[in-house]
């Protein structure tokens, strides 16, 4: 009987280690480690039996306000993704065939935060480094710069200003981890803690995972935030995902089941009954913000896609409304030297300042300790067929309900004396 055990827990413990997942640590700041070039190919890792061949590959970017920038090549051997641990874990972009998740910004160079002066142009500096594909907009807050309360040293309340945005993409990553499964699937996961902490104020933590599976088509963020304080804490996190040519072009279209669009200030509310359609880039055009509210499916999700023109290129962006309710859509169809670019933005609020999305009830709280989980999956469609069948179930979700499109802006729900 002893022996029969000994056998089994020697079969368990060989499985266990023969299943556990490759595993390269990166950055260490803990350590002080950080490994500058690395790269590992689907051939370098034992006893893989895929036919995809993938590849993951870090380097160090040199030259002008991208000098010591890190960025991560992740390609499934479909799929491409490149990340930036230095720009709080945020993606450049990402690549299938002719079909790119990116956009053309005026800022040409990966930018290093130490470039970045949030508080210049009145709050507004958060622009200085924006070209990526994803950038997260947070922690502690993720809106409109202004003005708004918080609680200083003293226990008083003091009055501070936010900038665009917050601050958690110009946050580099004190912690860069690598895994690769060691069996099939054998998904590749990219992993990154960034920590948003300041002395008398907020303690949050930020774990990310950006994951794919080789020779797949679509990838996943995973994220998980914590409050490391004592202290119950506000947050706000919105995904900013921006999309250019070639799936942003005249009459590109938003497909969402959503159960009501509200324009964001009075100049969107003049465009509002062509707010799901796209036009050709042109100068001088003044940006123009929704807000959606989408409908969920039964397992309380919703799905999003942006078609291209002809209908045979796409990208769907898929999501709980339990962790994301809300979704923003920016339009700034400008000269392509000036930005022709769209986001498409699940968060936990509007980016209105903080203040307002605190009095519309939209600022979310972590107790002490507490951690919430954030998943978006992206899938990138690259044939008529492929679009047509997600398209089809958006429209499914939609059914009969009619979304309610809103001629004015929600009203702002700030007393007067706090109209920011």
């Amino acid at each position: 009987m002893q022996f029969t055990r000994l056998i089994l827990t020697s079969l368990i413990l060989s499985f266990a280690v023969k299943a556990a997942p490759f595993k390269k640590v990166l950055t260490d700041a803990r350590k002080g480690y950080r490994i500058s070039n690395w790269q590992m190919v689907a051939n370098d890792m034992p006893g893989y039996k895929g036919e995809a061949k993938w590849h993951i590959r870090k380097r160090i970017l040199q030259g002008g306000k991208q000098e010591g920038v890190e960025i991560i090549e992740v390609d499934n051997g479909k799929l491409r993704l490149r990340v930036i641990p230095t720009r709080g874990m945020g993606i450049l972009d990402a690549q299938l065939g002719d079909v790119w998740l990116g956009w053309d910004s005026p800022i040409k160079e990966v930018v290093h935060p130490k470039f970045v002066n949030l508080e210049s142009r009145g709050g507004l500096g958060w622009i200085e480094g924006f070209n990526e594909w994803m950038a997260r907009c947070g922690l502690e807050y993720a809106g409109h710069p202004g003005k708004d309360k918080f609680i200083t040293n003293t226990g008083a309340t003091g009055e501070m200003d936010l900038t665009l945005h917050g601050k958690i993409a110009n946050i580099p990553a004190s912690e860069v981890i690598v895994t690769v499964d060691r069996e099939t699937p054998y998904t590749i996961r990219l992993r990154g803690r960034v920590d948003e902490r300041v002395f008398f104020g907020p303690k949050l933590e930020l774990w990310t995972e950006i994951s794919t599976v080789p020779g797949s088509s679509t990838f996943t963020i995973s994220d998980t935030l914590t409050n490391r304080g004592s202290e119950s804490q506000e947050f706000m996190l919105i995904y900013h995902a921006n999309y250019g040519s070639p799936l942003l072009e005249q009459g590109a279209k938003l497909m969402v089941a959503a159960e009501r669009v509200a324009p964001f200030n009075d100049h969107a509310a003049k465009a509002v009954n062509r707010w799901n359609t796209y036009a050709a880039p042109k100068s001088g055009f003044v940006e123009e913000v929704y807000q959606i509210f989408p409908f969920a499916d039964e397992q309380g999700r919703t799905t999003i896609q942006l078609q291209n023109a002809r209908g045979n290129r796409g990208v769907a962006m898929n999501w709980s409304l339990k962790q994301l309710p809300y979704l923003t859509q920016w339009k700034n169809t400008v000269a392509k030297t000036d930005g022709y670019v769209t986001g498409l933005e699940p968060g936990t609020s509007f980016p209105h300042n903080r203040s307002w999305e605190r009095a519309a009830g939209r600022v979310s709280k972590l107790k002490p300790g507490q951690a919430r989980s954030f998943s978006i999956q992206v899938g990138i469609q690259s044939g008529k067929e492929e679009v047509e069948a997600v398209a089809k179930k958006i429209i499914k979700l939609q059914g009969n309900r009619r979304t309610l499109v809103q001629a004015k802006p929600e009203p702002n729900p700030l007393p007067k004396t706090e109209d920011k």
